[in-house]
């Protein structure tokens, strides 16, 4: 069977997206580890599959590049909605649902074939403190720590350290170290399923903003640098809790193309 597919970018964090609204196909843990793979498939953090949805413009299944189903990707949310306007199933505003629930995401501009999309994330209501940590949930599972000369960190060492610790052993968890600038923070991922640092990660920048805010009391919003690009992120507080989240940045398709599965 012939796959029809598309590559999309979202600050350097990369996804398959595949059209299924009219196919009956079921892709196996092994072949979107095949199809993710950058040596002997197209190769990608991730792959997402749009759906039809009866109560919304349409669904999101997203799943790591190690194969497996995974909860929030917010850079995928933003490439789904840049694919979704180039299949015209949306103007300039979208309303999907995820395995976290609903979203409404937003395309405040376009320029040069990037498209500027704001996606609006789930509530926080929770951020846990552990002497220098924070561990929160922004639709995935974070921990977020602060440092300085975070460029220099062995990324996949450190991340392995923490995602395989015994306080996280059940379901993993995602860690980003993050480093505090005069106007902005750089930040570094480890993401769980992709088992190692990517170029960015949305729902990790959110969870890293928050826990800035909580920390700092820093007000929104708050400016973010990845390996991978800019991105922003905006929220309303309430004591310890967040709302009104949304993370915003560019997103872009890279190519489309076939391939035999």
């Amino acid at each position: 069977m012939k796959l029809h597919f598309y590559k999309y970018q979202a600050t350097g964090n990369d996804f398959i997206m595949i059209d299924k609204r009219n196919l009956s196909f079921q892709l196996s843990t092994e072949m979107v580890a095949e199809l993710c793979d950058r040596h002997f498939g197209i190769g990608a953090d991730g792959l997402i599959l749009l759906s039809a949805d009866k109560d919304a413009d349409f669904y999101m299944a997203y799943y790591n590049s190690d194969g497996n189903e995974s909860t929030m990707c917010g850079n995928g949310g933003r490439c789904i909605t840049a694919f979704a306007s180039k299949l015209k199933l949306i103007g300039k505003t979208a309303r999907f649902n995820a395995i976290d629930g609903q979203h409404q995401s937003t395309i405040a501009g376009q320029s040069n074939g990037i498209m500027h999309v704001r996606l609006k994330m789930k509530d926080v209501d929770e951020i846990i403190k552990t002497e220098n940590s924070f561990t929160l949930n922004t639709g995935s599972p974070h921990w977020v720590t602060f440092a300085e000369n975070i460029g220099l960190l062995d990324m996949a060492r450190e991340g392995r350290k923490i995602r395989y610790s015994t306080r996280f052993v059940k379901d993993g968890i995602n860690v980003n170290f993050a480093e505090i600038h005069d106007d902005y923070l750089f930040i570094r991922t480890y993401e769980r399923g992709v088992e190692d640092e990517t170029l960015s990660c949305g729902t990790g920048v959110t969870a890293t903003a928050l826990a800035y805010s909580f920390e700092c009391h820093v007000e929104s919003p708050v400016s973010i640098r990845t390996k991978g690009g800019e991105l922003k992120v905006s929220f309303l507080r309430n004591g310890t809790t967040y709302h009104d989240i949304w993370l915003e940045g560019p997103a872009r398709p890279v190519f489309e193309g076939e391939i035999e599965i």
